[in-house]
């Protein structure tokens, strides 16, 4: 018996549950852009596949809607992969374990995948149905959206007809979003010496954190895990000259960093000292970040005596100095519209390797100058610590469409449903519609989804019930786009 077997919609959880078995994180499409092929030749649809594993299939309208403009069906195969820390899935060959409970789709110890694996399901359900009146749809489902969209930058649409898009990338359900910001990443590479010491090996961790996503919840002010091993170890510092032999924090640039860990070598006489200090920072975080992250802790493990190859006194400034220094968060709020964040960044992933200590740091921002500025900011103390910094994944805003007929007929659609009005906003997140608006002359867009809660950590979990509403509300946009 499947998992999903008995929720509705039937093909909906269907193409769902097929798809969580397939490994399908970012860099990692082969295998379900394979199986998305495989599934248009069997239903002997028009599709194309490029050569980075982005997928088109066309399907053309039902009987008396042969006039009706085409509908853009789009979202992305990929996933943001992230787990707790004994869960033993690998990633880059196994599939997810699902399971339902309470009302939602969750997956065991993993993120879900419902970010963005609900959008192919609906666009496979539609791409099969023989029962739902609808226009020509074009079903545009791109790779590696969750690092830089790179997907959606080189996929060629000239083969579709439609100017209306309707993006399945949003988690709220009734929220329709108009526009979003743009973003950047910038990647910080610092050279560090080691020298050999022998000490007590001290174990450092901060965990217990919630994460989230780097643009949807960054509002939410979520204790990121490397900045506070930031000051963790500056207060140390402050106290006792110590060593780092390892350090490392967050999986994703655009996940919040749930974890870090850091391996120290500290002199025997100082210990109890460091081991206090460590006791009292974990009560500060958890006062600090009490709304939060209410279980927030800093624990340390006792490795005993070991020659140790640490950094030297110049480089433990200069990482010490980069983590003290960096920005983090919200920056601004919109001027334009009240509650949206307007600009932030997130330091999301974070490496101490041999010779090098790495980062790389997501800036989003509505507001092109003001993205500029906080990305030349981040260079600047980059170079001021001795790194080099190279800026990578640019990608453009989504501006908001004065005149939509799209919203109109998303509005009438929804009425029918819901029996209500539907909202429409915008989000600080970053989608894809900025770079295919720039693809797709006139191009009219809107992005919504169902209830998908907790996205990019091991809590993702979807909304059955919303699922289906959804569901009912896309079939009935496409019934009434003659």
């Amino acid at each position: 018996m499947r998992v999903l077997e008995n929720l509705q919609p039937e093909r909906v959880f269907y193409h769902f549950e097929e798809i969580a078995k397939i490994p399908h994180g970012s860099g990692n499409t082969k295998q379900i852009s394979d199986y998305l092929v495989a599934f248009a030749k069997e239903h002997h649809l028009e599709h194309y596949q490029d050569e980075i594993n982005n997928v088109i299939i066309i399907k053309e309208a039902t009987e008396g809607y042969e006039n009706a403009d085409a509908v853009i069906i789009q979202g992305h195969m990929d996933m943001v992969c992230e787990k707790e820390s004994d869960c033993n899935i690998d990633f880059e060959k196994d599939g997810l374990d699902l399971y339902v409970e309470d009302g939602f789709v969750k997956a065991r110890g993993t993120t879900l995948g419902g970010d963005d694996g609900i959008a192919v399901a609906y666009g496979l359900a539609l791409l099969e149905a023989t029962d739902i009146a609808h226009p020509r749809l074009e079903v545009v489902i791109t790779v590696d959206e969750e690092t830089g969209m790179d997907g959606a930058y080189g996929i060629d649409l000239s083969m579709l007809k439609g100017k209306k898009m309707l993006n399945i990338d949003s988690d709220e359900e009734g929220i329709f979003l108009t526009s979003c910001a743009g973003g950047t990443s910038v990647e910080a590479t610092i050279p560090v010496k080691r020298i050999t010491q022998t000490g007590i090996v001290l174990n450092v961790k901060v965990d217990g954190l919630f994460g989230g996503h780097s643009g949807a919840e960054i509002h939410k002010e979520r204790g990121n895990a490397s900045i506070l091993m930031g000051r963790v170890l500056n207060n140390i510092a402050n106290e006792v000259p110590f060593g780092i032999i390892s350090l490392a924090g967050g999986l994703k640039n655009n996940a919040i960093p749930r974890e870090c860990n850091a391996s120290i070598l500290v002199p025997e006489e100082a210990v109890g000292l460091v081991e206090t200090i460590i006791v009292e920072q974990s009560e500060i975080f958890k006062k600090e970040l009490f709304a939060s992250d209410a279980d927030v802790q800093v624990t340390s493990v006792n490795a005993g005596v070991q020659e140790a190859s640490i950094l030297d006194f110049a480089s433990i400034n200069q990482v010490l100095c980069y983590l003290r220094l960096v920005p983090n968060g919200v920056q601004h709020m919109s001027q334009a519209i009240p509650g949206l964040v307007e600009t932030s960044l997130n330091l999301g992933i974070m490496e101490l390797k041999e010779d090098v200590f790495v980062t790389d740091t997501s800036i989003r921002s509505s507001v092109g100058s003001r993205k500029e500025d906080l990305r030349d900011k981040l260079v600047n103390i980059i170079e001021l610590v001795g790194g080099e910094a190279e800026v990578v994944g640019d990608y453009p805003a989504w501006e908001y469409k004065a005149e939509s007929k799209l919203r109109e007929e998303i509005a009438t659609a929804y009425q029918a449903v819901y029996g209500k009005e539907p909202e429409f906003t915008a989000i600080h997140a970053g989608l894809e519609c900025g770079i295919l608006s720039e693809k797709i002359e006139g191009l009219d867009c809107v992005s919504f989804g169902p209830a998908n809660y907790d996205i990019h950590t091991p809590q993702e979990r979807l909304n059955i019930e919303s699922t289906e509403r959804v569901w009912n509300f896309l079939v009935e946009y496409l019934k009434q786009a003659r």
